[in-house]
C-alpha cells in the first residue's frame, strides 16, 4: 500500500510539472535551462545542432533531483565523438524508480559548416516501464536542431522534440508524450560575460520563458544566475568549475510551489 500510494504521489506531481521540465527531457547545465543556443556545450537531448561544434571527443555525466525526492531523480550520460565529415553522439537517461521508469536513448549526428551553423539530428527512443502492466512501452522520437551564428557574438538556435507527437498506448492508457519547439539566442557582451535567452512551447502547455546570465570571474570559475517561468517565476543560480580537461556545473532553481531543484553535471573533454 505504501508503494501505491507514493506511485501515485510521483504521477500527480510528474503532472503538474510544466512540460519544460518534464521528466522525459533531461536538463541541461545552462542555468534556466537556456541551452537551445548555447554554441560552446552539447547538452544530450536539448538541441544536437550543438553536437557540431565541438572538435575533440567528451564524455558527460550529469545527475538532478527534483524537489528532493529521489523518486525524481534523473541521470544521464552522453558521449561525443567528433570527425572531419560528421559529429556523433550517444546519449542515455533514466528516471524513476521500481515502481515506475522512464528511459531515454538517443544517437545524434550533427554537422558545422564553415563555423556559420551548424545542424544536427538526433533519433530517440524511448520507453517507460508500467508496473500494472509489468510491461516496458515504447515509442521513437525524432529530434532536430539548428544553430546559426549571425555575427562572432550573436547567435540563435533551434530545436524540435517530437515534432510529430508520438504517443504511447498501453491496455491500460495512452501515454501523451511532449512536443516541444525551442527557440533561443546567445549574446556575448564580452570574452567574459554571455546573455541567453530561451522560449519554448509544448503543444499543449503554456510558453515557457527563460534567461540566464553567465560570467567568468575567474580563469576557472563561472557565476551563472537566471531566471524561468510559465505559470510561476523560478530563480536559478549555479556554479562552474573547469580544472584541465574537467568541467563540473551545480545548478538550484527554486519552484515557489514544488521547492527545489538541483542539478550536477561533470564533463571530461580528451586530447589537449
Amino acid at each position: 500500500m505504501k508503494k501505491i500510494i507514493s506511485l501515485l504521489a510521483i504521477l500527480v506531481l510528474c503532472q503538474s510539472l510544466h512540460a519544460q521540465i518534464s521528466t522525459i527531457i533531461p536538463s541541461s547545465p545552462a542555468i534556466a535551462i537556456t541551452s537551445v543556443a548555447d554554441t560552446h556545450t552539447w547538452t544530450a537531448f536539448n538541441n544536437p545542432a550543438m553536437l557540431g561544434y565541438l572538435d575533440k571527443p567528451e564524455i558527460g555525466l550529469q545527475v538532478e533531483n527534483r524537489y528532493l525526492l529521489s523518486e525524481l531523480s534523473t541521470k544521464s550520460i552522453q558521449l561525443a565523438l567528433p570527425s572531419s565529415l560528421l559529429n556523433a553522439g550517444i546519449s542515455f537517461s533514466h528516471f524513476g524508480y521500481s515502481l515506475y521508469q522512464e528511459i531515454l536513448a538517443g544517437i545524434c549526428f550533427a554537422r558545422n559548416f564553415s563555423d556559420k551553423f551548424a545542424m544536427g539530428v538526433q533519433f530517440n527512443y524511448y520507453t517507460a516501464y508500467f508496473s500494472a502492466s509489468n510491461a516496458y512501452h515504447g515509442a521513437f522520437l525524432p529530434q532536430i536542431g539548428l544553430s546559426v551564428r549571425l555575427s562572432p557574438d550573436f547567435s540563435l538556435g533551434f530545436n524540435t522534440f517530437n515534432p510529430f507527437q508520438a504517443n504511447i498506448q498501453t491496455d491500460y492508457v495512452t501515454k501523451r508524450l511532449p512536443s516541444v519547439f525551442s527557440l533561443g539566442t546567445e549574446y556575448f557582451f564580452s570574452r567574459d560575460l554571455v546573455w541567453r535567452t530561451q522560449a519554448d512551447k509544448e503543444v499543449s502547455s503554456n510558453y515557457r520563458l527563460a534567461m540566464g546570465f553567465e560570467y567568468q570571474l575567474m580563469q576557472n570559475f563561472v557565476f551563472k544566475l537566471g531566471a524561468s517561468g510559465s505559470d510561476y517565476l523560478v530563480p536559478c543560480l549555479g556554479v562552474g568549475l573547469k580544472t584541465g580537461p574537467f568541467r563540473i556545473d551545480l545548478n538550484g532553481e527554486l519552484h515557489p510551489l514544488l521547492g527545489l531543484n538541483t542539478l550536477a553535471a561533470i564533463k571530461y573533454r580528451f586530447g589537449k
